[in-house]
């Protein structure tokens, strides 16, 4: 009888499934959809650009989703990153992330570990885990691992470059990244690689701009959160620029998993 009284709440949470995916579905075929909600990707860094790709790829049927960051939201987060809110202030980025992903489906597997990407932990990321690597790394060193280790492992890779100082949303574009031209980010990394003498095993993917302005307001030591972990110079960013990076890696990761050309 237990067992039987159990049937009703199971088929109202596929019902309720179908229906949340009912839009994508009539747009990508049942087949397609399928397809997505198998696949597993892991996300480094869900800042300005990864909260964003994180929040896209649920709503279009991920279910299976991995969110590595090992900050907890700053007041300064506010204006760029979807789960920084006056009311999340001080929470566990990862966190407050999930929560805000199950309320979009309860029925996701994420899993949210509060951790650096770096050297010391490296090792325990098994990235052939997964389809999908998303890179919304900021630092340099670490952002370099995670494509050397990525490629490696030969799991599909889509990494963004710098999504800060830029204010037009129509310079914003894909390329594969030895070809990706006028981002400081992606040259940085191509110089560290061709000095330590390693380089990528894989092509993959980026998301970038070649806008490049100026910051034109104070620095404010005030308004930043202090971190153990190292942080790159502070620079203006918008969040309808850091979403756009975000939601396009998303589509990179959708187009990939139906095969889309």
């Amino acid at each position: 009888m237990g067992c039987l009284q159990m049937h009703p709440i199971l088929d109202m949470t596929k019902v309720m499934e179908h229906a949340i995916f009912h839009r994508a579905e009539l747009l990508l075929g049942d087949e397609a959809m399928a397809r997505i909600a198998q696949k597993r990707v892991v996300i480094f860094g869900v800042g300005g650009v990864g909260s964003w790709c994180a929040e896209s790829l649920v709503r279009t049927g991920i279910r299976r989703l991995t969110i590595v960051d090992s900050d907890s939201v700053s007041v300064t987060n506010i204006n760029r990153q979807l789960m920084a809110t006056t009311e999340t202030v001080g929470r566990v980025k990862v966190e407050a992330l999930k929560e805000r992903l199950l309320t979009i489906n309860p029925s996701a597997e994420i899993t949210a570990l509060q951790q650096v990407f770096d050297e010391t932990t490296a090792q325990s990321f098994h990235l052939a885990d997964y389809d999908y690597v998303i890179d919304a790394i900021d630092s340099l060193k670490d952002k370099a691992l995670l494509i050397l280790r990525t490629t490696e492992a030969g799991v599909t890779l889509f990494s963004s470059m710098g999504a800060a100082l830029k204010l037009d949303p129509t310079r914003i574009q894909v390329a594969e990244f030895w070809k990706v031209k006028g981002d400081p980010l992606a040259r940085a990394l191509r110089n560290r690689f061709k000095r330590d003498r390693q380089l990528p095993r894989r092509k993959f993917r980026c998301v970038f701009s070649d806008e490049l302005l100026t910051n034109k307001g104070t620095p404010d030591d005030r308004c930043e959160t202090p971190s153990m972990f190292n942080k790159p110079i502070t620079n203006g960013s918008l969040a309808h620029i850091t979403a756009i990076f975000g939601f396009t890696l998303a589509g990179l990761v959708i187009q990939d998993a139906v095969g889309y050309q």
